[in-house]
């Protein structure tokens, strides 16, 4: 018999009934009938319950040791009574009677509960982690996660891409946020940089005249942490030459489609093929966010036209001094109160905007102050343009075009998750395409890139010496799915002579070009394929899939929001000798500063 286990536990089932069998696992939970003990006995398979009476040996020691405890249990396979029956296991038509006992491993009191379903708070479940993990939402999380990146490889490699490394220890590059620096012991005042992203590497690999590349690829920025976003994070990083932005969108939405479909349990999946292409400028509009979850019906309008003049002065004067106005409908809102309205505000407010206006309407009958100053027929050709109904409500979003947008954007989800509007049990897709290559910068007073400056402009040299800058769109796409952006995007801009036109544009001369992406832009003089990619975010994909709303839910060992492993406890401190061997001295902490602006990787 094998020193641990003859099966795991979850493999015995009615047809062991008489088999002596050892078992080996933690004692998950403990009840004690009077003088019978039953143990659930767990490991990673499953659960198998251990009943020890009077009459067995292993009774005394199971009374001394507490839950979490590891032992090796032999026993009988022995049917449970019809009536004692768990049809929720695998193998709940039997238990085994414990003939004897090893333990391996006494568990001391513990710090949080496994077994239970009670919530602990963070950062007790992060500095103990490993027990945190022997849950069981945890642990399918975890193996969902495992689950996913083995399906993701294998259709990545189904399409045709080959998998490759890229460097973890690389030079400095500006990226979209700060760089993890690591000193050089043999080169001193020198340092390496972990990758915000493989993006320079990536694409060397489709000048080196590899075709298609992938690698589940690891990731770091130094940037703040939220629900969606950490310090360390992976991603589905890929690339691929001679093809354009629909190739990619070809070669992507098979994939994600599959994975979604293949692990979604039962919940609908945009079908590849079918993932709707909207433009930025569209998506800001009718969703106010350039990763619109198109679970919620509600779509943004434009009704600027309507209040150039108009008897309320307020939307009047905004409209008059360059502004617009935005509404979000607020359907069958006829049987709510005034408190419904005025909480929706107070909302706003609370998120940092000067409030959200809003128009009741109750059988046909319009209420509220800008119902009552701007007039009830100019109300009803409003509402008719809208195609809205007698019962339905408006909210109002004025001001400068991005801070409209942006309150609007907040407002439709809002609206939506108050009024129950939010399309259950589905994962919608969709493509942000057509992002402007160049924004104005109110605060440099200057055009810079507002996305990612190594995407090929649409156009490509003849627009950028014939268009405004601000009309020129680039071949720059993100993947959304439920409101959350996966990746970003490109079809590269792989001509020398197009990309120092690019910087001019945004007032870098060529020295500055030649001096930051040395590597590229002399690759690109001796011959580049067209190329382009995109890079999903794992973290992302594992948390929609798993039902969670923050990725520390789906990663074995996340640092908590202040970037601190509290189980491993770091950051720490170096020692003298180290700092010595690597010729550091420690200064004391400057104001904090603010993120350096520079390139958005594939993300």
């Amino acid at each position: 018999m094998h020193a641990y286990r003859t099966h795991t536990c979850a493999q015995l089932s009615a047809e062991n009934v008489g088999e002596t069998v050892r078992l080996s696992g933690w004692m998950s939970r403990i009840r004690d009938h009077g003088g019978v003990l039953f143990v659930d006995l767990r490991d990673h398979y499953g659960i198998t319950q251990i009943v020890a009476d009077e009459d067995s040996p292993a009774l005394p020691v199971l009374e001394k040791l507490r839950t979490e405890s590891v032992v090796t249990i032999d026993g009988e396979v022995k049917a449970r009574t019809p009536e004692t029956v768990n049809s929720d296991l695998p193998t709940g038509e039997i238990e085994i009677f414990a003939r004897s006992i090893t333990v391996q491993s006494a568990a001391d009191e513990l710090p949080m509960p496994v077994a239970s379903g009670e919530e602990y708070p963070e950062h007790i479940r992060l500095k103990y982690r490993f027990l945190d993990l022997r849950r069981d939402v945890m642990h399918r999380n975890i193996m969902l996660r495992s689950q996913v990146i083995t399906s993701l490889r294998q259709r990545m490699i189904g399409q045709g891409f080959t998998e490759f490394q890229t460097p973890i220890l690389t030079a400095s590059s500006p990226e979209g946020a700060r760089d993890f620096l690591v000193p050089s012991r043999m080169h001193p005042n020198s340092f390496y940089a972990l990758p915000q992203a493989p993006q320079m590497f990536k694409q060397m690999l489709m000048v080196s005249g590899f075709d298609r590349y992938f690698q589940i690829a690891p990731c770091f920025r130094d940037e703040d942490l939220r629900a969606d976003r950490s310090l360390e994070f992976y991603q589905l990083d890929f690339e691929m030459s001679f093809v354009t932005q629909e190739d990619v969108f070809q070669a992507l939405e098979p994939v994600l489609a599959g994975v979604f479909e293949e692990f979604s349990g039962g919940k609908t999946v945009t079908k590849s093929g079918e993932f709707p292409r909207i433009p930025y400028a569209e998506a800001m509009l009718k969703y106010g966010s350039d990763k619109p979850d198109l679970r919620n019906p509600l779509i943004i309008s434009d009704v600027t036209s309507h209040f150039e003049k108009s008897g309320f002065g307020l939307f009047e004067k905004i409209v008059g001094g360059g502004g617009v106005v935005r509404v979000v409908p607020a359907p069958k809102t006829n049987e709510k109160s005034r408190k419904f309205f005025d909480d929706m505000n107070n909302w706003a407010r609370s998120e940092g905007f000067a409030g959200l206006g809003y128009v009741t309407r109750k059988g046909g009958e319009f209420g509220g102050p800008i119902a009552k100053n701007h007039g009830p027929e100019r109300m009803e050709q409003l509402y008719n343009e809208l195609g809205l109904g007698p019962d339905d409500g408006l909210f109002f979003a004025a001001g400068k075009e991005k801070e409209a947008a942006k309150l609007a954007g907040a407002a439709r989800t809002q609206v939506a998750e108050q009024l129950d509007l939010i399309e259950p049990d589905c994962f919608k897709f969709c493509w942000i395409v057509d992002f402007p290559m160049y924004e104005y910068d109110e605060d440099a007073k200057k055009v810079d890139f507002s996305h990612n400056p190594f995407s090929m402009p649409q156009g490509e040299m003849e627009a950028l010496e014939t268009m405004d800058p601000l009309e020129i769109k680039a071949w720059q796409y993100d993947i959304v799915c439920n409101g959350y952006e996966l990746s970003s995007g490109a079809i590269r801009n792989h001509k020398p002579e197009i990309m120092y036109k690019a910087f001019e544009i945004a007032g870098y001369d060529k020295a500055t070009v030649d001096a930051e992406f040395s590597g590229m832009i002399e690759a690109f003089k001796l011959g580049a394929p067209p190329h382009g990619g995109s890079a999903p975010g794992i973290d992302r994909i594992v948390m929609l899939l798993a039902g969670e709303e923050a990725i520390r839910e789906v990663i074995a060992f996340p640092m908590n929001q202040k970037g601190e492993d509290l189980m491993m406890g770091a950051p720490s401190k170096a020692t003298p000798a180290q700092l010595r061997e690597l010729h550091l001295r420690l200064v004391e902490p400057a104001q904090k500063a603010e993120p350096k602006p520079g390139i958005v990787a594939d993300r």
